[in-house]
């Protein structure tokens, strides 16, 4: 079982033959993801060789559903373009597309995030400017590590793709059901809360880890959520407790109004809602192993 991302999740890449959809194909196939093909329409018909894999590339999102029965996109297209390739993915209807290009225009996500929202919510969108998720030992679609951890029973759900990586590192010997990294920008697909949801249905995730940061009120609305919703023990961690007052930090996301939005302030929220609180990524894993008594 794992959240969102397994096993049978067959994977095209949105601008594959790009250098980094290339170098992160390769990587993805060696983690044991099944990716089917590529998608680049001034390339289609051609394949990409991925150490004696051959992957087929074709013209468009639905081309590639129809033949192979993709049910996941990982989209690697540049800003300028990566509007109009979410937007094809929704067309085709797909799943799963996984946003992983930082620097996408506000406007641009907002665009994307209401049409699909307009069709219907047939196209799940985690990011954009996210690692994207994995299933330890089962499928891999992003830029996460896959050889950092093993398969187990934490749930990770996280903005920041550095500090996934060194949750799931610290934790390695306890092993994650699934990790979403779900990106820090103001305007994302899948939320906390969405993974929050999954991962308590989930009956291999025995606790959750969540990961916030200063800026917007994600955290306290997912605060909200776990106490009225979640019964499986939840750790956080807020990034941003030393930041400089009043100073913009980092993701695009991380924006601090008034008191609304610091790291103090998400602290309190997610103790009120009974979640142990780290003031560090350490101390985070620290209470999450005393917790599953590891």
């Amino acid at each position: 079982m794992a959240i969102f991302l397994t096993k049978d999740s067959k994977v095209i890449v949105q601008g594959m033959t790009g250098a980094t959809g290339m170098k992160h194909t390769k990587l993805m196939l060696g983690d044991g993801t099944n990716i089917v093909g590529g998608v680049n329409p001034r390339k289609a018909g051609t394949e990409v060789d991925f150490d004696g894999n051959a992957v087929p590339v074709f013209g468009s999102v639905k081309e590639a559903m129809e033949k192979t029965g993709a049910n996941v996109s990982v989209l690697f297209v540049p800003p300028a373009f990566a509007k109009a390739a979410v937007v094809e993915a929704i067309d085709a209807e797909i799943p799963l597309a996984v946003v992983i290009t930082e620097g996408i225009a506000v406007h641009d996500s907002a665009a994307f995030w209401a049409y699909a929202k307009a069709k219907g919510n047939k196209t799940r969108i985690v990011g954009p400017n996210c690692p994207g998720l994995i299933t330890p030992g089962q499928s891999n679609a992003g830029i996460i590590p896959g050889d950092i951890t093993k398969p187990g029973r934490i749930g990770l759900v996280s903005k920041s793709g550095t500090l996934t990586y060194q949750m799931m590192y610290e934790l390695r010997d306890i092993g994650f059901s699934s990790a979403v990294g779900i990106g820090g920008d103001p305007v994302i697909g899948t939320t906390h809360i969405d993974a929050l949801e999954a991962f308590q249905a989930d009956p291999d995730t025995d606790l959750i880890v969540m990961i916030g940061e200063i800026g917007g009120d994600a955290e306290e609305r997912a605060a909200d959520y776990i106490k009225a919703n979640v019964t499986k023990p939840v750790v956080g961690y807020v990034a941003g407790f030393t930041a400089p007052e009043g100073k913009t930090m980092g993701h695009a996301g991380a924006i601090v109004s008034g008191s609304s939005g610091t790291a103090q302030a998400k602290k309190e929220a997610l103790e009120a809602a009974g979640v142990k609180v780290g003031k560090t990524p350490s101390e985070t894993a620290l209470l999450a192993r005393e917790i599953l008594g590891g």
